[in-house]
Formats: C-alpha cells, structure tokens, sequence
C-alpha cells in the first residue's frame, strides 16, 4: 500500500494529529509519504519524528507551481488560505499516485468533488476533539473513513453529519501519543502564584479575544495574586485580518500592548511551538477561554475550567457548547480574581465528576499508543 499523509496548512498546529499513525504505518513496513507544503511544516515533521523515525518515511513537498496559483496566494494570501486551495490543483500527480490519502481537514475533499479523484481512499484524522458543529459537518460523509478519538466523536457524526457507522472507528487521540514529558514549569511560575492560560479562539463570531481579551490581559497586568499565560489559537495573530467560513465573519485581531508583554507575571505566545504541543495545557492551574478543543487537552489532568461567554449564548443542552459543562461559565470580568478563587475551591465538588465524564467520552485510550491503533485499522481497511 502506498499511503501519503498530507499536511497542508500555514502553520504547524496539526501534524501531531496524524503523524504517529504515519510513523507507525511505516514501522509497519507501509510506502508512507509525508507531504509537507511549507518549510515550516517540513522541519516539523522531520523534529518530531527525530533521526532514526524519519528514515523510515519520505518527506515529499508538495508546492504552489503555475502561474495563477502563485498570482492568487499573492493577491488572496493575506485574507484567505489561498495556499491551501491551490496546493491540491497543482500536486494532483502525486495524489494520483496514491492508494490511500490520511488528512486532518476537510479542504482536502476537493480532490474529489472538484478534481475527480473519487478512487483515491481519503480517511480523516481530524485536527482536535472539540464540540464546534463544524467538526460534524454534513461533508464529513464523503470520507472513506474517519478516525474517531472518542465516543462522543463517533455518535455526533453519525447523528449530524450522516456518516455511516461502518465508516468510523475509534482509535483515540494520536496528538497524545507525542507528549510524555513532566509538566513544564514557566519561570515567571517561579513566584508562586497559580497560573491561569488564557485560550481564545480565532474566529470572529465564537471567540472571547476580540470583545473582552485585551480586558483579560489588563485585569492580569495589574493583579498580585496570579499568573497569566496567553496562548490564544496559533493562527490568531497570524494575519491582520481573521476571515471565518463556516459563518462568514471577518475582523483584526489587533496587537499586543507592550505593558502586557513587559508585565513580570503575563507570558505572552501567539506563534511558537509551545501553543500547539501541550506546553501550556500542562503547565497551568486555571483554565480560561471560550470554544477552543484545547480545553479538552488541559482535562487530560482534571484542573478547574472557566469560559468567557462573549457572544451572549444560549449554551444550555447545546452539543456545541457540552465542554462548558466543565467549568463556571462568565458573561462579565467582573470581580475575575473572586471568580478564579472560586473556581480553584469548588472544583472537586462542582466540576471533577463531569470533567470525568466529558474526557472519558471525548477520548478513548488504552494502553496501546493510538497512532499504532489508527494505523491497524487503516491497514486492515486497506491493506
């Protein structure tokens, strides 16, 4: 079987989704092809899989080759992930030479709606775990198969998408089959105080950041009792201006006030590593944000949860929203330090019995590595 693994993106955010399977397909004795679209996502792939891993696979760079590709990641780059789109018209030579395509999102389905590659197996290992009712979109069914991390996963896509059952299997959360490392320990924690991480979405219509982040980072600049990390999503910050599809919004997110950056108690990220490979979701002891799918990494260890409702939503019995369950939920910032005490005392008995129940339904785990569970079936599948 020759499969290829395809990151296509901007930023390196979803590699660690599917790349064990990759790894492990290959330790296997599989063709696997790593397809990288930038340098970044290259050097990436190549870190994580570390020298002797690496051997095993080929990085294959797929990139942006006629004229009016390269004319439209110019003109469009900016606002929209032109790349992206144009990526798939011209690599078609090499996914037409594939048997099986792994990918972590949805775009990639124009290789066969758009591009006639309907004898291509397509199998989605979807980026993250959240309740957004974008992951259960009703395009979600033109997969071949989907890897499913947990229960709840399975269930709605076959509820809101329509996926046939016989085309999904719960395999876990590959993205945490690369993190074993002791919690990390930022050295402004070295005061003491607890740490709250401070998690906003990118998109217009569901994010805190864009109403009531900037009086987040103030609220932390002027306090003397916690910490702050702000690792928003890493493509917040990305372009000037964040354009949403799914609902059709476009707004800027702005820049960062040097008195926040300057602040001895606020760590301040929005383009490294670190905000993608679970630095933060381990490090602190407060989480705070609105939709984004993080939260359920930072459950991986119960610790108390708050969500900012900026958008004024009606959350109660909504699918969408099931994470805010696992914490208090704030219409205002007012008295946030008395919010954050309470939080950090109610925890055991408000929240650790949900939190239980949301993390055992969002992922499924075991003892075996989910990588090499997703590449079983995969080969089972396909063979």
């Amino acid at each position: 079987m020759r499969i290829g693994f395809l990151f296509n993106h901007d930023q390196i955010h979803q590699i660690a989704h599917s790349l064990p399977i990759a790894l492990a397909m290959a330790q296997s004795g599989h063709e696997v092809l790593v397809a990288a679209s930038n340098d970044a996502i290259a050097a990436e792939i190549m870190r994580m899989a570390g020298p002797e891993r690496l051997a095993t696979i080929r990085i294959v760079r797929l990139d942006v080759r006629s004229v009016g590709s390269r004319l439209a990641e110019r003109v469009l780059g900016g606002l929209v992930p032109a790349r992206k789109l144009v990526i798939y018209r011209d690599n078609l030579d090499f996914f037409r030479s594939l048997d099986v395509l792994v990918v972590t999102e949805r775009t990639s389905l124009l290789l066969k709606h758009r591009y006639g590659l309907r004898n291509l197996k397509m199998v989605l290992a979807d980026h993250g775990a959240g309740d957004r009712a974008i992951g259960f979109g009703a395009s979600a069914a033109a997969f071949d198969h989907i890897l499913a991390s947990g229960p709840k996963i399975r269930d709605r896509l076959i509820s809101d998408a329509g996926v046939d059952p016989a085309r999904i299997s719960i395999t876990g959360y590959a993205k945490f089959d690369t993190s074993g490392e002791p919690r990390p320990h930022l050295p402004m924690q070295a005061n003491g105080r607890p740490t709250v991480l401070y998690n906003p979405h990118l998109s217009p219509h569901l994010s805190s950041w864009y109403t009531m982040g900037r009086a987040v980072l103030d609220h932390f600049a002027a306090s003397a009792r916690y910490n702050l990390i702000f690792a928003p999503h890493i493509m917040l910050f990305h372009r000037r201006f964040v354009v949403t599809i799914d609902r059709l919004r476009i707004d800027r997110p702005g820049t960062l006030d040097p008195r926040w950056v300057a602040a001895p108690n606020i760590h301040i990220d929005t383009d490294s590593r670190a905000l993608i490979d679970m630095t933060y979701t381990s490090a602190a002891d407060v989480y705070l944000g609105d939709v984004s799918s993080q939260v359920y990494e930072f459950l991986r260890e119960r610790r108390p949860c708050m969500f900012l409702n900026a958008h004024g939503i009606d959350y109660t019995d909504d699918p969408n929203y099931a994470h805010w369950q696992a914490g208090r939920v704030l219409d205002t910032l007012n008295d946030l330090d008395t919010q954050i005490d309470h939080a950090l005392k109610s925890h055991q008995t408000d929240y650790l019995a949900m939190q239980d129940r949301l993390f055992e339904s969002t992922f499924d785990l075991t003892q075996e590595p989910s990588g090499v569970r997703a590449a079983r079936v995969i080969t089972a599948l396909y063979g």
